[in-house]
Protein backbone atom coordinates (compact mmCIF):
# COMPACT_ATOMS: atom_id res chain seq x y z
CA UNK A 1 0.00 0.00 0.00
CA UNK A 2 0.98 3.53 -1.08
CA UNK A 3 2.54 5.33 2.55
CA UNK A 4 3.13 9.19 2.64
CA UNK A 5 7.11 9.74 2.91
CA UNK A 6 8.29 10.14 6.42
CA UNK A 7 11.36 11.08 5.72
CA UNK A 8 10.41 14.30 3.64
CA UNK A 9 12.42 17.30 4.98
CA UNK A 10 9.89 19.90 6.15
CA UNK A 11 10.83 23.62 7.11
CA UNK A 12 10.06 24.43 10.93
CA UNK A 13 8.60 27.97 11.47
CA UNK A 14 7.96 30.25 13.88
CA UNK A 15 3.99 32.00 14.10
CA UNK A 16 4.84 34.40 11.66
CA UNK A 17 5.97 32.09 9.41
CA UNK A 18 9.96 32.74 10.08
CA UNK A 19 12.07 29.29 9.27
CA UNK A 20 13.41 28.22 12.03
CA UNK A 21 14.51 24.74 11.82
CA UNK A 22 13.65 21.59 9.97
CA UNK A 23 12.10 18.49 10.51
CA UNK A 24 11.49 15.35 8.71
CA UNK A 25 7.59 14.45 7.98
CA UNK A 26 7.79 11.72 10.40
CA UNK A 27 8.68 13.94 13.22
CA UNK A 28 6.03 16.83 12.53
CA UNK A 29 3.39 14.22 12.71
CA UNK A 30 4.49 12.23 15.35
CA UNK A 31 2.82 13.78 18.08
CA UNK A 32 5.66 16.26 18.38
CA UNK A 33 3.51 19.30 17.19
CA UNK A 34 6.23 21.03 15.26
CA UNK A 35 5.32 23.99 13.81
CA UNK A 36 5.44 23.69 9.80
CA UNK A 37 3.89 25.63 7.12
CA UNK A 38 0.86 24.61 4.63
CA UNK A 39 -1.30 26.02 1.94
CA UNK A 40 -4.78 25.27 1.42
CA UNK A 41 -7.03 26.16 -1.21
CA UNK A 42 -10.95 26.62 -1.39
CA UNK A 43 -12.20 26.27 -4.90
CA UNK A 44 -15.76 27.84 -5.27
CA UNK A 45 -17.60 27.15 -8.59
CA UNK A 46 -19.37 29.86 -10.51
CA UNK A 47 -22.96 28.39 -8.64
CA UNK A 48 -21.26 29.02 -5.00
CA UNK A 49 -20.21 25.30 -4.74
CA UNK A 50 -17.25 24.12 -2.74
CA UNK A 51 -14.88 21.85 -4.30
CA UNK A 52 -13.53 18.96 -1.72
CA UNK A 53 -10.81 16.10 -2.25
CA UNK A 54 -11.29 12.85 -0.65
CA UNK A 55 -8.53 11.10 1.22
CA UNK A 56 -7.03 8.11 0.16
CA UNK A 57 -7.23 5.67 2.95
CA UNK A 58 -3.39 5.40 3.01
CA UNK A 59 -2.51 8.85 4.47
CA UNK A 60 -0.82 9.00 7.59
CA UNK A 61 -3.47 12.34 8.51
CA UNK A 62 -7.23 12.03 8.33
CA UNK A 63 -7.49 8.85 6.19
CA UNK A 64 -10.89 8.48 4.21
CA UNK A 65 -12.07 12.02 5.25
CA UNK A 66 -13.26 14.77 2.68
CA UNK A 67 -11.01 17.91 3.30
CA UNK A 68 -10.07 21.21 1.38
CA UNK A 69 -9.79 20.96 -2.13
CA UNK A 70 -6.14 21.33 -1.90
CA UNK A 71 -3.72 21.28 0.83
CA UNK A 72 -0.08 20.42 1.09
CA UNK A 73 2.99 21.27 2.63
CA UNK A 74 5.34 24.23 1.79
CA UNK A 75 8.98 22.68 0.70
CA UNK A 76 12.45 24.69 2.16
CA UNK A 77 12.53 28.06 -0.27
CA UNK A 78 9.52 28.07 -1.58
CA UNK A 79 6.77 30.99 -1.06
CA UNK A 80 3.12 30.10 0.08
CA UNK A 81 1.61 31.09 -3.32
CA UNK A 82 4.80 28.97 -5.22
CA UNK A 83 3.46 25.88 -2.95
CA UNK A 84 0.49 26.75 -3.34
CA UNK A 85 0.27 26.73 -7.69
CA UNK A 86 2.93 23.91 -7.26
CA UNK A 87 -0.20 21.69 -5.03
CA UNK A 88 -2.73 22.95 -6.76
CA UNK A 89 -1.30 21.75 -10.40
CA UNK A 90 -0.61 18.44 -8.82
CA UNK A 91 -3.47 17.57 -7.20
CA UNK A 92 -6.38 19.00 -9.17
CA UNK A 93 -4.45 19.32 -12.43
CA UNK A 94 -5.18 23.16 -12.60
CA UNK A 95 -2.89 25.75 -13.54
CA UNK A 96 -5.37 28.82 -14.48
CA UNK A 97 -6.49 30.18 -11.45
CA UNK A 98 -6.42 33.54 -9.52
CA UNK A 99 -5.58 32.68 -6.01
CA UNK A 100 -6.92 35.46 -3.12
CA UNK A 101 -5.02 35.19 -0.03
CA UNK A 102 -7.56 35.04 3.25
CA UNK A 103 -4.71 34.94 6.12
CA UNK A 104 -3.06 32.33 7.98
CA UNK A 105 -3.56 30.65 11.50
CA UNK A 106 -2.43 28.31 13.80
CA UNK A 107 -4.05 24.73 13.87
CA UNK A 108 -3.07 22.17 16.41
CA UNK A 109 -4.42 18.22 15.26
CA UNK A 110 -4.26 15.48 17.40
CA UNK A 111 -0.69 14.91 16.07
CA UNK A 112 0.57 17.73 14.29
CA UNK A 113 0.79 21.25 13.99
CA UNK A 114 0.53 23.37 11.46
CA UNK A 115 0.55 27.11 10.06
CA UNK A 116 -1.47 26.95 7.55
CA UNK A 117 -1.89 30.17 4.82
CA UNK A 118 -5.45 30.11 3.41
CA UNK A 119 -6.21 31.37 -0.33
CA UNK A 120 -10.30 31.11 -2.31
CA UNK A 121 -10.68 31.35 -6.07
CA UNK A 122 -13.67 30.79 -7.95
CA UNK A 123 -13.09 28.43 -10.76
CA UNK A 124 -15.26 26.93 -13.42
CA UNK A 125 -12.97 24.53 -15.86
CA UNK A 126 -12.14 20.99 -15.64
CA UNK A 127 -10.67 19.75 -12.61
CA UNK A 128 -8.68 16.51 -13.15
CA UNK A 129 -8.31 14.58 -9.37
CA UNK A 130 -5.18 13.30 -9.23
CA UNK A 131 -5.48 9.59 -9.16
CA UNK A 132 -1.88 9.08 -7.05
CA UNK A 133 -2.82 11.89 -4.66
CA UNK A 134 -6.60 11.63 -3.75
CA UNK A 135 -9.86 9.49 -4.17
CA UNK A 136 -11.57 11.74 -6.17
CA UNK A 137 -13.48 14.71 -5.04
CA UNK A 138 -16.53 16.73 -6.21
CA UNK A 139 -18.25 20.20 -5.60
CA UNK A 140 -20.77 20.01 -2.51
CA UNK A 141 -23.23 22.57 -2.01
CA UNK A 142 -23.27 24.56 1.23
CA UNK A 143 -26.21 22.85 2.50
CA UNK A 144 -24.62 19.77 1.75
CA UNK A 145 -21.21 20.56 3.68
CA UNK A 146 -23.65 21.98 6.31
CA UNK A 147 -25.30 18.54 6.90
CA UNK A 148 -21.59 16.97 6.91
CA UNK A 149 -20.53 19.05 9.88
CA UNK A 150 -19.39 17.22 12.79
CA UNK A 151 -20.56 13.91 11.25
CA UNK A 152 -16.66 12.26 11.03
CA UNK A 153 -17.52 13.06 7.42
CA UNK A 154 -15.22 16.06 6.78
CA UNK A 155 -11.82 16.34 8.54
CA UNK A 156 -11.81 18.30 11.64
CA UNK A 157 -9.07 21.12 10.06
CA UNK A 158 -11.65 21.27 7.08
CA UNK A 159 -14.53 22.42 9.26
CA UNK A 160 -12.51 24.48 11.78
CA UNK A 161 -10.95 26.63 8.93
CA UNK A 162 -14.49 26.25 6.97
CA UNK A 163 -16.31 27.76 9.93
CA UNK A 164 -13.61 30.55 10.42
CA UNK A 165 -13.51 31.82 6.97
CA UNK A 166 -16.49 30.78 5.14
CA UNK A 167 -19.24 29.71 8.19
CA UNK A 168 -21.07 33.50 7.83
CA UNK A 169 -22.12 31.75 4.16
CA UNK A 170 -23.87 29.06 5.84
CA UNK A 171 -25.84 30.86 8.37
CA UNK A 172 -27.63 33.26 6.32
Amino acid sequence: MKQDNKLEVFPLVDEEGNVIGSATRGECHDGSKLLHPVVHLHVFNGKGELYLQKRPLWKDIQPGKWDTAVGGHIDYGETPEKALCREVSEELGITDFVPEPMGKYVFNGLRERELVYVFRTVYDGPVCPSTDELDGGRFWTLEEIKEALGKEVLTPNFEGEFQKFFGEQINR
